[in-house]
């Protein structure tokens, strides 16, 4: 786990300088870099949720509390990283069209899956019984990951104010060393987001025994 850390920092470390060097953008000028940020969040965060998806359909299938531990672990995760999408893609907005936020259907549908996923964490608080609220939390995780879909697909389906995909797309009209860039980006989040999630996936099972002699120590007296 240090070694990933120490790989992730050191990547980002490089991707900063590598990304403050660049030439501004046209059309953009400089808040243009905020997506070599925005992009890659919302990459991690979409495959973190697909990540807790299948971890859900696993605990359905097998009954193993490791799934259910791993679900809610790679979502806290995500939330936080697509709020990082969010508010990088608000600060652009902010500079860009000159408003904070704008009730485009790309945007509001991104909104709603961070909306989603903070409801299954708030389920999960609200329920004691762990067979009981695994089992919850699986199918609302199943049920949250219908959003997703629509959040990727939505910048495609929507031709609205905000920007056609300008990376991984033959309308695409980055340079390919700024998709380089990008996709070391990618990778460095890709790394901080499993450390991130090794940790939360120790403090869960820790929380977990510490519940577990709780209980037994409530069923003794």
């Amino acid at each position: 786990m240090i070694v990933m850390l120490a790989l992730a920092a050191a990547l980002l470390v490089r991707n900063l300088y590598n990304i403050s060097v660049l030439p501004d953008e046209t059309n953009q000028g400089q808040i243009f870099r905020i997506i070599f940020f925005h992009v890659p969040a919302a990459v991690v965060a979409m495959v973190g949720s697909a990540v807790a998806l299948l971890a859900s359909v696993m605990f359905l299938i097998k009954k193993d509390f490791k799934y259910d531990a791993l679900a809610v672990a790679v979502t806290e995760v995500g939330l936080a990283f697509l709020a990082v999408n969010l508010v990088t893609g608000s600060i652009w907005a902010r500079v860009i069209w000159g408003v904070w936020w704008a009730w485009d259907p790309r945007l509001t549908s991104a909104l709603i899956c961070w909306i989603l996923y903070a409801g299954y964490l708030i389920l999960r608080q609200s329920l004691e019984e762990p067979t009981q609220r695994a089992t919850f939390a699986a199918v609302y995780s199943i049920f949250a990951f219908t959003d997703v879909p629509i959040v990727y697909f939505s910048i495609r389906w929507w031709r609205t104010i905000h920007p056609q995909p300008v990376f991984f797309s033959k309308n695409g009209s980055f340079p390919a060393d700024w998709t380089f860039t990008l996709v070391l980006n990618i990778v460095a989040l890709f790394l901080l987001y499993a450390v991130l999630t090794m940790v939360r996936l120790r403090q869960e099972h820790t929380q977990r025994e510490i519940d577990y002699l709780r209980r037994t120590v409530h069923a003794i007296s």
